[in-house]
């Protein structure tokens, strides 16, 4: 799979203090310095233009951009080489990353998914465009999930609807049984691999996996954080739990000779009442997360 295109404009955040040599630099380059609202100055010449906002934010755009940040940019003000040499912001310690997909969707399946790489893995998956699953089609999230499961160590628990209405029912909370999602999937990853690095995306109150985990006895270094997708590892979890998400969606309306839509929108409750009234209530059971309010959107439609 080929790697994405950079952006056509290059953004960071550099210390205003460093605008006056900035400033001096592309003129003695053949800049064009002018100074537009809410700037400190704009730069232009033949091929590259550089703004720099009264916030700090700077931006590169134009086609010899890449030859500026490469040659000027990095060595002189930015001091390091985030653009050229992305791998050197890439955290390589080994270490577990887990995620879930489906919670949002009111039919098909929950899955929460884990994933171990070692550097070198992480250097695998870096190769292979490994990102978070919400900005990759579905047809490459099949594609690539294959992949990660025939190179990695990975744990997959998926939680079909009929499963799911029942242990909801035991919980009677859908961040409580995330968490037991999630320290199952740990619990599995740490049994194969002995590694006990692990990341997760924050979902809920930090207690409520490190409470699950220890109902399970699994002493691990846990980080939770917003966002945690953009770490390669959680970013592979979150690719394997989306193609089981999928596959379940699919292999479900298989058994009912149903296309079931995605999501929880309006086509979602024209379907549910179709299907309702073809099998009756029941088969909201069967097929649904019953709890949403999707369930009562669809009965007070018939």
């Amino acid at each position: 799979m080929e790697k994405p295109e950079p952006p056509a404009t290059f953004v960071t955040t550099i210390d205003t203090g460093l605008a006056p040599k900035i400033q001096e630099d592309l003129l003695s380059q053949g800049f064009e310095i002018t100074h537009p609202p809410y700037t400190i100055f704009a730069a232009l010449k033949k091929g590259v233009s550089c703004t720099l906002y009264t916030s700090g934010k700077l931006t590169v755009q134009g086609k010899d951009k890449d030859q500026f940040i490469t040659f000027y940019l990095e060595p002189e003000i930015m001091q390091e080489l985030a653009f050229t040499h992305p791998e050197t912001l890439i955290n390589w310690t080994s270490r577990i990353g887990i995620d879930e997909a489906g919670k949002g969707d009111f039919f098909g399946p929950l899955c929460i998914a884990g994933v171990q790489a070692d550097a070198k893995q992480i250097e695998y998956l870096l190769s292979c465009g490994v990102k978070d699953s919400k900005q990759i089609s579905d047809k490459n999230i099949l594609l690539l999930s294959k992949k990660i499961k025939d190179a990695l160590p990975h744990s997959i628990v998926r939680i079909p609807p009929e499963k799911y209405n029942q242990i909801y029912g035991n919980f009677g909370n859908l961040n409580k049984l995330l968490a037991w999602g999630h320290a199952t999937a740990i619990a599995e990853l740490v049994d194969k691999t002995h590694c006990h690095e692990v990341i997760i995306d924050q979902f809920a109150g930090e207690h409520l996996v490190i409470n699950a985990l220890k109902q399970k006895k699994i002493i691990v270094n846990l980080s939770q954080r917003h966002g945690a997708e953009s770490d390669p590892v959680v970013a592979a979890a979150s690719i394997l739990a989306r193609a089981a998400f999928l596959e379940g969606l699919e292999k479900l309306g298989n058994t009912i000779s149903f296309t079931l839509p995605k999501g929880a929108s309006k086509q979602v409750v024209e379907a549910g009442i179709a299907l309702v009234h073809k099998h009756g209530q029941e088969i909201l059971q069967a097929i649904s997360k019953a709890h949403f309010k999707t369930t009562q959107d669809i009965l007070r439609s018939l």
